[in-house]
């Protein structure tokens, strides 16, 4: 007989929320390995996980002291994702694959039952452009870039230095966002502007 843990595994890293409706035989071994992995996380990096979290153990989560990391419970990381603190993830949060987070020295804070797709990039820093220094010479800020709760970012968006985004907003596929976002709106396009309610 075939055993197909090594690609349940697989299937879990990229479609996380699978791991939340594992029946029991599964739960044997994906229990168990997940706590192996958050475990091994904790006693490496200034992280705080919540209780059943799913973490990819591609992803790639970096919390050095005053710069922790905070994961709320029923919140999952999928594979390939960058966290770099200080950054706080609320409750039932979901981070999907190849997303990235740099929560500068403001941090990235995101509210509860918020969802990322794909390939989102927040960067909570920016580099100066004085035309009398070089690039790698530029002095760095950070704002921070908040979140607020059930919030969605569509495939491929990103979030600049600075910006608020408000409960219930939508951030459409491909968008980029550089200015804060009301409550309960849809926003569209490079650079997002305002395109509904929800």
């Amino acid at each position: 007989m075939i055993d197909y843990t090594e690609q349940h595994k697989q299937r879990l890293n990229y479609m996380p929320w699978l791991y939340y409706s594992l029946k029991p035989k599964h739960l044997a071994w994906a229990e168990p390995w997940q706590a192996q992995i958050q475990q091994q996380l904790c006693a490496l990096e200034t992280v705080h996980i919540g209780s059943n979290v799913f973490i990819a153990p591609s992803a790639r989560i970096f919390a050095e002291p005053g710069r922790d990391i905070v994961i709320g419970d029923n919140t999952y990381i999928a594979a390939d994702t960058f966290i770099h603190g200080p950054v706080t993830l609320g409750t039932g949060v979901s981070i999907n694959h190849h997303t990235c987070l740099d929560g500068g020295s403001a941090g990235i804070v995101i509210g509860d039952n918020s969802r990322l797709a794909p390939y989102c990039h927040l960067y909570a820093f920016n580099h100066g452009t004085d035309s009398q220094r070089l690039i790698s010479e530029q002095p760095v800020t950070s704002k921070g870039i908040v979140l607020g709760r059930d919030v969605w970012l569509g495939s491929h968006s990103g979030v600049t230095d600075g910006v608020n985004i408000g409960d219930g907003a939508v951030v459409g596929m491909g968008s980029i966002v550089t200015k804060s976002v009301n409550a309960s709106t849809k926003v569209a396009g490079n650079p997002a502007r305002p395109i509904g309610k929800r």
